[in-house]
């Protein structure tokens, strides 16, 4: 599971830039039960677009590369 959980941390880090772009940011939270709980922060924290991005862009990317993972949870704090 640590192996998977760093996997997923990676990946993550490679969607940072793109966020960025836009003056958003992600944070990893956790990955459980096949889900990965994520924060998003900055602009994309309050973007209209926000379900977009998580789900056909992050969530999509994920899966592409994890197929054990079942979906992205966005965790607001």
């Amino acid at each position: 599971m640590i192996k998977l959980e760093n996997k997923i941390k990676e990946l993550i880090e490679d969607l940072r830039p793109f966020l960025n772009q836009d003056g958003g940011d992600i944070e990893f939270i956790r990955y459980e039960d096949n889900f990965v709980y994520i924060k998003l922060t900055g602009a994309c924290a309050h973007c209209a677009f926000q379900d977009e991005t998580i789900n056909f862009g992050i969530e999509a990317y994920l899966k592409e590369q994890v197929p054990e993972i079942e979906g992205v949870i966005n965790i607001l704090l």
